[in-house]
């Protein structure tokens, strides 16, 4: 019922052919600042990426490719920085990890964030956007509401990380949200309208990290 040790999971195929569609509102010449999205790739039905400029990169477009399949290490973008030096820029990108992503405001959540638990809609509402913790002992029931979130929440993607738990906690994850589906109905906000009514497979809006402990929390 463990993970086994020694598991090699690779990363993107850096041989596969992604769909890049250029942002619109890009033409060549026009000015362009890190964090300007300048395409999109489409993972699944449910999770669209977008491709931004790098934070602390700016300048002018020279070359912006067209809309067609690209490998991760083909360059989809070319701008010409303040001293006149050509950076070339693909959709695989390395960003800072502890500097802060940069933004433009901060909006006011207008959204509630459905759990699918109804003891926490009624004594612990929250909000899409917002942040909350779930503190507790051992075998509380920590890793519970945090997969019964994953599972029936209304949140567009969900980012699933097991950073210190047991490995047969991760290993019932791994097994068990394959199998499982989403129904979006009119009433949940945050969906995208295309889908409603229609039932997709979980892990299509679904990362799992694993970094699993089996040894006592102390040691």
């Amino acid at each position: 019922m463990y993970i086994p040790r020694g598991v090699d999971v690779k990363t993107l195929d850096r041989e596969k052919k992604w769909e890049f569609t250029p942002a619109a509102s890009f033409r060549e010449n026009d000015p362009i600042v890190g964090g300007d999205v300048f395409g999109e790739v489409p993972e699944s039905q449910l999770m669209r990426h977008k491709i931004m400029l790098p934070p602390n990169d700016e300048g002018v477009i020279k070359f912006l490719a067209p809309a067609g399949k690209y490998s991760l290490l083909e360059t989809v973008l070319k701008i010409e920085d303040v001293n006149g030096q050509i950076k070339e820029f693909t959709m695989l990108q390395k960003w800072p990890v502890r500097s802060p992503r940069p933004y433009a405001e901060k909006q006011r959540a207008t959204a509630p964030l459905i759990t699918g638990q109804r003891v926490l809609d009624a004594m612990f509402p929250s909000v899409l956007g917002g942040t909350c913790a779930v503190p507790g002992a051992f075998g509380c029931g920590k890793t519970v509401i945090s997969q019964s979130l994953s599972k029936y929440s209304n949140s567009d993607v969900i980012i699933y990380v097991g950073c210190g738990e047991r490995g047969n906690e991760m290993a019932e994850v791994l097994a068990e949200f394959p199998e499982l589906k989403l129904d979006y109905p009119q009433d949940q906000p945050c969906s995208d309208p295309k889908y409603f009514g229609t039932e997709v497979d979980i892990m299509q809006r679904t990362v799992l990290v694993a970094n699993t402990s089996n040894m006592p929390v102390a040691a």
